[in-house]
């Protein structure tokens, strides 16, 4: 089993303060060149590091996708005539209302799901060994990590010990296990890494015997992309 290596609550938070920085590009170069080498050399920062370019790229896209209503538009609009036109005390009293507003329609696109609940989906491929087998999954980000819905109606129901695997792997081939099955419909799994990162998803047959790494017996393949 890998160990990690301790180190204190301070060292960890300012670690994850410049991985942050170096994630949205804000790191002064000589930093940036140390902790690079850093993160090349350690699959943990590697992973924390993926952690927060995902934050970063979640909160870009919030912020790009949510658009105010029109009829608030329209309100915010109108409060920008020219100052002559109203007294200042009308002024600062408009713009708090119109701040109010554009931050409930922001609070209720976010309650919604927009912005906050990406999605995802994977069409899975059939490998020789299922080659009956198609169907696809969707990813969607909740509160607690990423739901992930697999169909897969053609692949054959296992049992007596055997069942189902499913996998996320990112490009330098980290697996990660999101959950078994016996049988490919309706099925529910969730995952705890970003498909924004560990863009593949794979599902293998396996055998309760204790191992707990992959068999290697792929089933289905598939790209996970974003929907929409």
């Amino acid at each position: 089993m890998r160990m990690r290596r301790r180190r204190s609550d301070n060292a960890f938070d300012g670690e994850t303060v410049e991985l942050a920085a170096l994630a949205d590009g804000s790191l002064s170069d000589e930093r940036r060149l140390q902790l690079e080498a850093d993160v090349a050399a350690s699959p943990e920062l590697r992973e924390r590091l993926a952690e927060q370019q995902e934050a970063i790229a979640l909160t870009r896209n919030a912020v790009a996708e949510v658009e105010a209503p029109q009829a608030l538009r329209r309100r915010i609009e109108a409060q920008q005539q020219p100052r002559a036109a109203r007294s200042p005390r009308r002024f600062v009293i408009a713009g708090a209302v119109a701040a109010v507003a554009a931050a409930a329609a922001i609070g209720a696109v976010a309650l919604s799901g927009g912005g906050s609940r990406a999605g995802f989906r994977a069409a899975l491929s059939p490998t020789s060994l299922a080659p009956g087998a198609n169907g696809e999954a969707t990813l969607t980000r909740q509160p607690s990590g990423w739901r992930v819905e697999l169909d897969v109606p053609g692949l054959p129901r296992l049992a007596g010990g055997a069942f189902y695997e499913a996998w996320l792997r990112n490009d330098v081939g980290v697996l990660v296990p999101i959950g078994t099955f016996n049988d490919g419909r309706d099925v529910t799994l969730w995952a705890g890494v970003a498909p924004t990162r560990f863009t593949t998803l794979t599902v293998t047959r396996e055998r309760a015997d204790g191992d707990q790494t992959s068999s290697g017996e792929k089933v289905l393949v598939g790209t996970v992309t974003r929907s929409g």
